[in-house]
């Protein structure tokens, strides 16, 4: 066996609307197609025999990896906690090039972070900005700003 690529992440989000403004919106994914799915082979793939999902797909800016947001309209699921020191949880790292000015610009739309940047000080991402973000649903969204090259 040999893994050759990766295709997307995908996470399950509450509302498809809601989480369309916030990536694409908010954040500058590019809509790729959106549509609802209740395919047989879907539904024998996700293990759930009568489901109907209201699902997209977006590109991640600046590169080619894709992004499937899936809303379940049928079974509706329930939140869990996604708190990043639970198993299970996971969470989404962003280059960005100015983390203060896209972290104002969240912040002004009402974004949800964990912390102010913050600077890393140790490690090979020492002189590098990272902060946590939170989507709609509470979906862990890293911003990271590497370091500079000439540090």
């Amino acid at each position: 066996m040999k893994i050759v690529g990766i295709d997307h992440t995908s996470y399950t989000v509450a509302s498809l609307a809601r989480s369309l403004e916030f990536y694409a919106g908010w954040l500058g994914f590019e809509l790729l197609w959106q549509r609802q799915i209740d395919n047989d082979y879907f539904r024998r793939i996700v293990g759930f025999p009568d489901c109907v999902v209201n699902a997209a797909h977006l590109r991640v800016p600046g590169s080619n990896h894709k992004l499937e947001l899936f809303e379940y309209v049928t079974p509706f699921g329930r939140s869990t906690d996604l708190r990043t020191n639970n198993p299970g949880s996971s969470h989404l790292s962003l280059l960005v090039d100015d983390l203060p000015a896209v972290y104002g610009s969240l912040l002004s739309k009402g974004g949800h972070f964990k912390s102010p940047p913050v600077l890393i000080d140790g490690g090979v991402n020492r002189g590098g900005y990272a902060v946590y973000l939170l989507d709609p649903d509470g979906i862990t969204v890293e911003l990271f700003q590497p370091p500079s090259a000439n540090q």
